[in-house]
């Protein structure tokens, strides 16, 4: 009796711990800052919790989505997210669109630091996918 237990009580533990490690959705204070939920979210993804980092990113963008500062960084970190999580078909279109973003007029304003790491990522997205490495947005149409 106690040989068939064992395992059962293995698989039950098992299932407990995995359950007991899953995230919970963020709560996101009224209050905060664009960049206080920019930083939680950083540290969100650093855990690998991608669903609430995700969260957190789309929060800023419905909040503070006024400013191109912070509209840029959250498509920038969200593209990156799909990218580490393996959606590359998403990520290569989420960078498409941001490197978009910025070969249209507004984009001499933006922080160039997101197009220099979109460009600089999308290449390996497009190889992971088996495509070209071509990284603009008219190489697409």
């Amino acid at each position: 009796m106690t040989k068939r237990f064992f395992p059962i009580l293995a698989v039950l533990t098992a299932l407990f711990l995995i359950a007991s490690c899953a995230s919970k959705p963020p709560v996101i204070p009224e209050d905060a800052t664009a960049m206080e939920l920019i930083q939680r979210a950083q540290e969100a993804s650093d855990r690998s919790d991608w669903a609430a980092a995700i969260v957190y990113y789309e929060t800023a963008r419905e909040r503070f989505g006024s400013d191109p500062s912070v509209l840029v960084t959250c498509e920038y970190e969200t593209a990156f997210i799909h990218y580490k999580q393996g959606k590359y078909a998403l990520a290569e279109e989420e960078f498409l669109a941001l490197i978009a973003k910025y070969e249209s007029p507004e984009g001499a304003s933006l922080p160039p630091r997101y197009l220099i790491l979109a460009r600089k990522v999308l290449p390996t997205v497009r190889e992971k996918m088996g495509k070209p490495a071509e990284t603009t947005a008219e190489s697409t149409n």
